[in-house]
């Protein structure tokens, strides 16, 4: 876990700077259309979907382009139909990489990441190289100001945590994917309200990188990637220490 949320620093940082909203609340949209078609379009009933309005609502998604995107997803009004499809390799430094996208033409999103890929002088890993070494798996975080740590734990360990992890200015929850939708929901009833909750691909080993360089050059081929309308998410397994990503930051 320590490697992602140090990687989340480059991320977030880089995120700053970022697309236009517009960009953002595609993605979320196609996200929502896609969690409602699995799940149904009633939040109280699909913990996903009721994670992922709460994490649309934190960056201003209009309730409209909520309300639109899920009756897509439900078929209460026509749109694209979107395919989740996934892509793997190597960064400079043998750092992996996994890149989640869905699109509603996958022949088109595997030649446009390819490419994006080859410009930074890499090419797709076989199924498996990369995502073997990741688990799927749940993370909430909780602020830590005004809270009770004990409290917290018991909570979350009770609906079925594995751990939680005391990171200074917030707690750390790792979720098993079974057992999310239980552990925001207790979080919930006791008035606690996440900083974030995501349900994503965690390495289960890190490759550090010591050289500044190398972690500019992964970094710069996360945003290409990022900046793809049709990627939802990518996943890294590297581990920079606080004075690399530091320096990362500054770009």
């Amino acid at each position: 876990m320590s490697g992602h949320s140090k990687w989340a620093k480059i991320k977030h940082a880089k995120g700053a700077a970022d697309a236009k909203k517009g960009k953002v609340f595609s993605k979320l949209a196609k996200e929502l259309m896609v969690v409602a078609k699995q799940g149904g379009g009633d939040p109280g009933m699909n913990a996903a979907l009721r994670n992922l309005i709460q994490k649309a609502k934190s960056v201003n998604m209009p309730n409209d382009n909520i309300d639109r995107a899920i009756k897509k997803g439900t078929g209460e009004v026509g749109g694209a139909v979107y395919e989740e499809v996934s892509y793997e390799g190597y960064a400079a430094g043998g750092v992996g990489i996994i890149v989640k996208a869905l699109t509603d033409n996958k022949n088109r999103a595997a030649a446009e990441i390819r490419n994006i890929f080859k410009k930074n002088n890499s090419d797709f890993a076989a199924v498996g190289a990369v995502s073997r070494g990741f688990e799927r798996k749940g993370q909430v975080v909780v602020e830590a100001a005004g809270q009770s740590e004990d409290t917290i734990m018991e909570l979350v360990l009770n609906a079925g945590a594995d751990d939680m992890i005391n990171a200074g200015e917030s707690f750390v929850i790792s979720v098993p994917t079974s057992a999310f939708g239980d552990v925001c929901d207790v979080l919930q009833k006791a008035g606690i309200q996440p900083i974030s909750a995501e349900v994503g691909l965690f390495p289960l080993t890190t490759v550090p990188v010591k050289d500044v360089a190398v972690a500019k050059s992964v970094n710069k081929f996360i945003a290409a990637l990022d900046d793809y309308e049709d990627v939802q998410n990518v996943y890294t397994n590297m581990e920079v220490d606080d004075s690399i990503a530091s320096q990362v930051d500054e770009e």
